[in-house]
């Protein structure tokens, strides 16, 4: 065997045992690469400003409605910076603290941030209540009375407005006439209402009440739905109030009243 040839032989089966290769000297990280940016994801910065949930945020910013720093930003990524300027659909915004007030509303208030035919809104009963702008989640009609929570927690309003979610929704209903037995039996079965089931999922007389009193609960959204499912029995809802709402009650809250909720009951409403 050649001698020339045998050395290399060793030196390259030297080189091919991983016993024997040495490792790439480490390149050390920019300080870019060590840290991650600081930023908040710009889909969440609009749901923390009460715009929104996160999901819609990012059809907004696909859909061109955000700039940062005068700039259009449709990256589903894009961190917000500290100092940066964020706008949405041209006006300004800001992450704000979260704020939770629950409402006992009373009749002749309409649930709208404002009114152009000057009637009273329900924004004027809680003016006081936070100096961040909060909404309210979900509607009660004028004449109807009872909780109505208002937040700047976009996600959390998304949530407890869904139907999928369940969210419990009692009404304590009086009527202008007694509800007969065999109609009671008939709203715990199928309701159709304008082409669309109803679900209903519980319906009792008010006990101690007379049977004009009744209590219907439901997780459907619809507008004036509980007035309509009577209605279509041929009853006419004389009164209507919201006993609860998402596990929150009227319990210590005089009507026309408002508070903030606990730190527990923030969490139970997250939890849903």
């Amino acid at each position: 065997m050649n001698k020339n040839n045998s050395s290399r032989g060793r030196q390259a089966g030297k080189n091919s045992n991983p016993r024997f290769k040495r490792n790439a000297p480490k390149k050390k990280p920019t300080t870019s690469q060590s840290q991650e940016n600081p930023g908040v994801r710009l889909n969440k910065f609009i749901s923390n400003a009460g715009i929104c949930s996160r999901r819609e945020a990012d059809t907004y910013i696909e859909h061109g409605s955000v700039t940062v720093n005068g700039k259009l930003v449709t990256e589903m990524g894009y961190k917000v910076q500290p100092d940066d300027a964020v706008r949405f659909d041209g006006t300004l915004i800001s992450m704000e603290e979260k704020r939770y007030v629950l409402l006992n509303k009373p009749k002749n208030y309409i649930t709208t941030m404002e009114d152009d035919r000057g009637r009273k809104t329900v924004m004027d009963l809680i003016a006081n209540a936070t100096k961040e702008r909060i909404y309210p989640v979900g509607r009660l009609d004028r004449n109807t009375t009872g909780l109505l929570l208002f937040t700047n927690d976009g996600e959390l309003a998304k949530k407890l407005t869904h139907p999928k979610h369940n969210v419990r929704k009692l009404y304590h209903a009086s009527l202008d006439k007694k509800l007969t037995l065999s109609d009671l039996e008939k709203l715990r079965g199928d309701v159709v209402i304008e082409g669309r089931k109803v679900f209903i999922d519980a319906v009792s007389y008010v006990e101690g009440e007379k049977k004009t009193e009744v209590g219907i609960e439901i997780h459907s959204g619809r507008n004036r739905i509980v007035r309509k499912i009577f209605d279509h029995f041929g009853y006419h809802v004389v009164k209507l109030d919201r006993v609860i709402f998402a596990g929150l009650t009227k319990k210590n809250l005089p009507r026309g009243r408002w508070r903030t909720l606990t730190q527990q009951e923030i969490n139970n409403l997250k939890m849903l």
